[in-house]
C-alpha cells in the first residue's frame, strides 16, 4: 500500500508537485501520458488546471483519475 496524496499543485504546464502523507514529496510530469487514451483531456490546460485529490489520489473533473500506486511511483524516485 502506498501513502496517500495530501498535497497537489500544478507548478508548470503538465507538472504536479505531489506530497504524501509519509512527508515524502516529488513532481510528477504528465507531459509522457497526454497521447493515450483519457489522458488526452489533460493536453487543455484550463482541464488540467482542475487537479484535485479524491480517494487518497489524484483527479480531474473531467472524470480522469490515476492510480495512487502510479502517482508514488512516477513522483518519488528512488
Amino acid at each position: 500500500m502506498h501513502p496517500a496524496v495530501t498535497k497537489v499543485k500544478v507548478i508548470e504546464d503538465h507538472k504536479l508537485r505531489v506530497s504524501f502523507e509519509n512527508g515524502e514529496q516529488g513532481e510528477l510530469d504528465m507531459t509522457p501520458y497526454l497521447d493515450f487514451g483519457v489522458f488526452s483531456r489533460l493536453k487543455n490546460p484550463q482541464i488540467f488546471n482542475q487537479v484535485t485529490i479524491s480517494f487518497k489520489t489524484i483527479e480531474w473533473p473531467c472524470g480522469v483519475d490515476l492510480d495512487p500506486e502510479f502517482v508514488y511511483e512516477k513522483t518519488v524516485k528512488r
